[in-house]
């Protein structure tokens, strides 16, 4: 599979990670339901990393990608807590397209940080990104 299909399976699974998450959180502190989805996905993602022996690479990392491995999970982390925060205060069918705000914020800080080019193509679709949001939210 290339990259697109695995960028759509992602959505997939995203939304239905929301749907999920908005029942689950229902009657239980925001921050353990996090804990709880975060040890399934840290068995899950180590499952998966033993099953296709994978797991020996573990001893090759440098110092520099553990550094910025362990920054990602940091952030992934303080990401999931806020988002099951939100969705526990607020409808999923608000709270997603506001998470997926970080699509324009990922291409600003990759054209930023990065190097990466900023077409007027993908700008567009930022604002429009952007911009539906902030119509679902206000609707």
């Amino acid at each position: 599979m290339n990259w697109i299909a695995w960028a759509l399976l992602s959505a997939l699974f995203a939304a239905a990670t929301a749907l999920l998450a908005k029942v689950g959180v229902a009657h239980v502190d925001s921050n353990l339901a996090t804990a709880v989805r975060t040890s399934v996905v840290v068995l899950f993602a180590w499952g998966i990393a033993i099953a296709t022996g994978k797991h020996v690479g573990l001893r090759q990392l440098d110092g520099r990608t553990l550094l910025f491995l362990t920054l990602s999970g940091l952030a992934t982390g303080l990401s999931w807590l806020c988002y099951f925060r939100a969705l526990q205060l607020g409808p999923a069918s608000r709270v997603a397209p506001l998470d997926k705000l970080s699509v324009p914020l990922v291409m600003l800080f990759a054209w930023l940080l990065l190097g990466e080019k900023l077409t007027i193509p993908a700008l567009c679709g930022g604002l429009l990104i952007t911009a539906g949001a902030v119509v679902m939210v206000l609707a």
